[in-house]
């Protein structure tokens, strides 16, 4: 998202073809054997086998928020207010100073420190790259990897917290076919520097992919990257207003053992009504992460975006209260990575329960009576969010 209104987001034109490609089902190949020979290779956070790992083997499922840092900086709190609604990650806006004032070394390292201190995964994004190639002022995602390789001091051995998120929508519905070669240029470059982090991309048509240039050449993009850690992001607007796109679009990827992320949804938009009911629940059945768009300070014209009133943490916007309190939110699945003592998992399956037994991996359809309790691989599970659950 921008701060302001995206009137370029979807012409007519790029609207009816969103609506023919999301009928298309073109099919990746699978990922290969190239990722195990190169896993051991990642630190930190990692992807294995299509999901996402810490570095104990942990699965983590990412449940946030975006915070746009860049906009407001002097919203110290909103990092603290945020982990205090249940989220497990926070995706920060940050600018490379192309678009926006430069968000310096120590200044990363300084929200680097927030989102430990609030027990968060630090998603960092470069939003300078906003539609690049339809909008002028838009920074390249060469120019964003730069910025990454120039903070470097604030991200070396923090790979256990943070995520780098090369660039924020990196191409609008021009040149867009260019997103595939820019992206494997910016993760190599960024390799080639030495950052050993996972990396995540963003999707191009402004994040929603309605061309499906990301889904096509994901796989590609994944084996470009020598350590195999690259996780993909989509964002779902108003393209994704039916739950039947929702569901093919990231079921492709979880089929296709490809890491995939809803980076940003919101509950309505300019462009069309987005399906926020299934986005959620098919996350949550899939084992996605998903985060929101966004705490607050949005303006012209998307301020319904807002996830709480003035960055005050006690006024929940309906869309907040949806987003963390609602079927499938965020207060009910998301669990604190275990690298700060939490139990992990989240999604549907991976990770031990409290009391000790598993998680079930298909949630309530493993208990049919409704006890909390599932029966799976032969042995007793729990489910998430459930009376047993503790």
């Amino acid at each position: 998202m921008n701060k302001t209104a995206r009137s370029t987001w979807l012409t007519a034109l790029g609207a009816a073809i969103a609506g023919i490609a999301g009928l298309l089902l073109p099919v990746l190949g699978p990922v290969g054997e190239a990722e195990a020979e190169t896993e051991a290779v990642a630190t930190g956070i990692r992807v294995s086998n299509g999901r996402v790992y810490e570095a104990n083997g942990n699965e983590f499922v990412m449940r946030g928020v975006n915070h746009a840092h860049t906009w407001y900086p002097e919203r110290t709190g909103s990092i603290a207010d945020i982990a205090a609604k249940g989220a497990n990650t926070v995706r920060v806006v940050l600018s490379s100073g192309d678009r926006w004032t430069r968000t310096s070394t120590e200044q990363v390292a300084s929200l680097v420190g927030q989102c430990k201190a609030s027990k968060l995964i630090c998603l960092l994004e470069v939003h300078d790259t906003t539609g690049y190639g339809e909008d002028g002022a838009a920074a390249s995602l060469d120019r964003a990897a730069d910025y990454w390789i120039g903070i470097k001091s604030a991200l070396q051995g923090q790979e256990d917290y943070v995520v780098v998120n090369i660039g924020n929508e990196p191409f609008g519905n021009t040149d867009y076919t260019a997103w595939t070669q820019a992206t494997k240029n910016a993760v190599g470059k960024l390799r080639n520097a030495g950052i050993g982090h996972a990396l995540m991309v963003d999707a191009p048509n402004w994040g929603q992919d309605w061309s499906h240039t990301m889904r096509n050449n994901a796989a590609a993009v994944f084996a470009s990257d020598p350590q195999r850690n690259t996780i993909f992001s989509i964002h779902m607007y108003g393209v994704y207003d039916t739950a039947a796109e929702v569901r093919s679009y990231l079921g492709h990827f979880v089929d296709n053992g490809l890491p995939i992320v809803v980076g940003e949804f919101g509950d309505q938009h300019s462009d069309g009504n987005p399906d926020e009911n299934a986005i959620m629940a098919t996350a949550q059945s899939l084992r996605v992460g998903y985060l929101g768009w966004s705490w607050s300070g949005n303006g012209g014209g998307v301020e319904y975006l807002d996830l709480v009133n003035g960055f005050d943490a006690g006024s929940l916007t309906s869309w907040g209260n949806r987003l963390f309190n609602g079927p499938d939110g965020i207060s009910t699945t998301s669990r604190t990575a275990t690298v700060y003592g939490g139990t992990g998992g989240g999604g549907t399956g991976g990770g031990t329960a409290p009391n000790g037994y598993p998680y079930c991996v298909h949630g309530s359809v493993s208990d049919p009576d409704g006890d909390g309790w599932g029966w799976e691989n032969h042995r007793s599970c729990v489910v998430r969010g459930s009376a047993a659950d503790r």
